[in-house]
């Protein structure tokens, strides 16, 4: 092999190793440059407080129920219901109206059962506020103790129709109405006839079921007390929704069984010489009412039945729920 051919072949060695070099380079970064674009950026996603974890709560398939019917159930938030997100939009709502400020010592006060209580005693500690809580003292003695470990006062009266003024709801109001300390200044959430309560089902509860569901809903069951969630995750669905059904589940010793049936708000345990307890007479704590509130009222035009449902027939699905689920 001659000289010249000895040098033609090393030449074209070399630049067919650098075009190898640059056509593997191309390619590589190429494909980096698209793998970082197809790749989204990691961004921190911690909330501000423990009234940053109210919302977006999981739907949830009860394994041995879901099986057996199909359907789903909203999960808890940190307070434990859906009561942690009326609370929240009731405080927001007030002090976006500048009633409220944060970190003042003005206290919130409510007549509840418990469970709206306990959303606003573990809200207004988060926030700066006090928490009054005003209940029937024939409650569950759990709700009295979480409430007070929470730094709520909790006045505990006997239970009387709403129309006496020691009745818990009426209470309560006064109570905001005569306290004052300083700068600080009493405020009545008044979760029966506040609008915000409504608002924060419409607003935020609804959407997510909507969202999370992609809108295939067939029905709906829901109990009511203040009558704020079923009223506004019917009306937000029913809006998007064609053909969804809503259902309320009453228990006995409410009103609104009749009162979505039959027009009258009337339970046969009102009958004088059956009545048990001065408040809805059942075993069920914190739904069944015998009273229109402006909350339940928005949304009763959505209800398309109701079903009677029995304490046997409570006790014996929380019995099962726990046997078969661990709920």
């Amino acid at each position: 092999m001659s000289y010249s051919d000895n040098k033609a072949l090393i030449t074209g060695a070399i630049t067919g190793s650098i075009l190898t070099f640059l056509a593997t380079h191309l390619v590589y970064t190429r494909y980096a440059n698209k793998t970082e674009t197809l790749t989204p950026p990691l961004v921190p996603d911690i909330v501000e407080g423990v009234d940053g974890l109210i919302g977006n709560t999981p739907l949830m398939k009860i394994r041995s129920l879901s099986e057996a019917t199909g359907c789903i159930i909203l999960f808890l938030n940190p307070g434990g219901s859906s009561k942690d997100r009326v609370a929240l939009n009731m405080i927001k709502t007030i002090e976006e109206n500048g009633l409220l400020t944060p970190g003042t010592g003005s206290t919130i006060f409510e007549g509840t059962v418990g469970s709206t209580g306990i959303s606003i005693a573990m809200i207004a500690r988060a926030k700066g506020y006090k928490a009054w809580i005003v209940m029937p003292d024939d409650q569950a003695q759990e709700k009295y103790h979480l409430l007070e470990k929470l730094g709520a006062t909790v006045e505990k009266v006997r239970p009387v129709s709403i129309i006496d003024k020691k009745q818990f709801v009426n209470l309560a109001r006064d109570r905001a109405a005569s306290f004052k300390d300083g700068d600080a200044i009493g405020y009545f959430a008044d979760q029966f006839e506040n609008e915000a309560n409504f608002n924060a089902h419409y607003t935020y509860t609804a959407p997510e079921i909507y969202r999370q569901t992609a809108g295939k809903i067939d029905a709906l069951v829901l109990g009511a007390g203040t009558g704020g969630t079923l009223s506004g995750i019917a009306c937000y669905l029913k809006e998007r929704i064609e053909g969804l059904k809503v259902f309320l589940a009453d228990p006995q010793g409410s009103g609104l069984y009749n009162k979505v049936k039959y027009n009258v708000m009337y339970s046969p345990t009102e009958q004088e010489g059956n009545r048990r307890r001065h408040q809805v007479d059942t075993v069920v704590e914190g739904i069944g009412i015998n009273r229109l509130t402006k909350n339940f009222d928005r949304g009763r035009k959505w209800i398309d039945d109701a079903y009677r449902v029995t304490d046997e027939e409570a006790i014996k699905m929380s019995r099962y729920l726990v046997r078969e689920d661990g709920k």
